[in-house]
C-alpha cells in the first residue's frame, strides 16, 4: 500500500471531502495540520506551486488536491497509485 499524506486546515470543507475519498477507499494517510504554520505552508507552495490546502502526497509524490484526487478516482488511475508499494 502507499504511503500517503495529506496536508490540511480544521475548517477547510475540500479537506474534509479528500480525507472521506480516501477512508471510503480503506487508505490509511497522515494528516499534517497547517494551520498557523507559515513555514511549513511556504514549503507546500515551493514543493507544489500551490498555496492551497488540501495538498496529497502519495510515495511522496503531489498528486494536488480534493479536485486532483476526485479526477484520478473518476478516470480509474488513483486506485493504482494507491495500490503501489511505499518506497
Amino acid at each position: 500500500m502507499a504511503k500517503v499524506e495529506i496536508y490540511t486546515t480544521p475548517t477547510c470543507g475540500y479537506c474534509r471531502r479528500a480525507k472521506q475519498l480516501l477512508t471510503t477507499k480503506g487508505v490509511a494517510f497522515q494528516e499534517i495540520d497547517a494551520e498557523g504554520k507559515p513555514e511549513l505552508r511556504e514549503w507546500l507552495r515551493q514543493r507544489t506551486g500551490r498555496h492551497t490546502v488540501p495538498q496529497i502526497f502519495i510515495n511522496g509524490t503531489s498528486v494536488g488536491g480534493f479536485d486532483d484526487i476526485n479526477a484520478l478516482d473518476r478516470a480509474g488511475k488513483l486506485d493504482a497509485l494507491l495500490a503501489e508499494p511505499s518506497v
